[in-house]
C-alpha cells in the first residue's frame, strides 16, 4: 500500500544515530528539551528564530513553524524536518531545506542538539547523515551551510566534512547584527567521504513529491 504523506516516513540510520520525519509523536519527546531551553552564547541563531522566545510561547512557535514547513512541502520549496534519535532517544532535529531542486539541485541544512547532546561528535554524525540523504538519496549537487562567526561548533563540522569557505553574510541575531561565515559542498567533494555505513528508507517514495519523477 502506498505511504499516505511519504515525507512523514523517511529515516536515515548510521551506527550512531537515526534521523526520522518529524511526525508528531517524535515532536512531543522533544517538547520537554525545547521548553528547557536549547540556545545560548554558544549556539547562536539567526533573527526570526522561535527557540528564543519564552515559554511557553517558545514551543507554540516551534510548533507551528514545523507544521508550516510539512504542510508547504512541493518541487519549488520544501523543508524535510528530521528528529535526532540516539539510543532511541529524541535529542535534536536536523532539516534538509531546498529550492527549486528539480533545477538547482541544492539544499541547505538546519540544526539544534539539546544541551546535553553536544560535544560528543553527534552534531557531526546527524551532519554526515543528511548530508548522504540529499546525495545519495535525492541526487543533490551541493550542499550549503551558514553559521556565526563565533558558531565553532557548526563550522568545525562543516569543515570537517569537507566544506569549502564561500565568503560571509550578514544577518541579526536578537536584533543584533552579527556576521556569518558560509560553506559550500560540492557533490565531487562528498563523494571523496562517502560512507557505506548509512541507510535511507523512504527515500524512493519522496522523490515525486519533491517533482524528481
Amino acid at each position: 500500500m502506498p505511504l499516505p504523506y511519504p515525507p512523514l516516513h523517511v529515516e536515515v540510520a548510521t551506527p550512531r544515530l537515526r534521523l526520522r520525519s518529524a511526525t508528531d509523536d517524535l515532536l512531543e519527546g522533544l517538547i520537554p528539551i525545547v521548553r528547557e531551553g536549547v540556545v545560548g552564547d554558544d549556539v547562536p541563531f539567526d533573527d526570526p528564530m522561535s527557540l528564543y522566545e519564552m515559554s511557553p510561547t517558545r514551543e507554540w512557535r516551534w510548533l507551528q513553524r514545523i507544521w508550516a514547513a510539512r504542510a508547504r512541502v512541493e518541487p519549488s520549496w520544501w523543508r524535510l524536518c528530521l528528529v535526532v534519535e540516539v539510543d532511541g532517544r529524541a535529542v535534536g532535529m536536523q532539516d534538509l531545506i531546498a529550492e527549486d531542486f528539480p533545477t538547482f539541485g541544492t539544499v541547505t541544512t538546519f540544526s539544534w542538539l539539546a544541551p546535553q547532546a553536544r560535544g560528543v561528535g553527534v552534531g557531526r554524525e546527524m551532519r554526515a547523515a543528511v548530508l548522504h540523504l540529499a546525495f545519495a538519496g535525492f541526487g543533490a549537487r551541493e550542499a550549503t551551510s551558514e553559521a556565526f562567526l563565533d558558531n565553532e561548533a557548526s563550522n568545525a563540522v562543516s569543515r570537517s566534512l569537507g566544506y569549502e569557505e564561500n565568503g560571509s553574510t550578514w544577518a541579526t541575531r536578537r536584533g543584533q547584527p552579527a556576521e556569518l561565515r558560509r560553506w559550500r559542498l560540492t557533490r565531487g567533494r562528498w563523494e571523496t567521504r562517502r560512507r557505506e555505513d548509512i541507510t535511507l528508507d523512504g527515500v524512493t517514495e519522496c522523490r515525486p513529491v519533491f517533482g524528481l519523477e
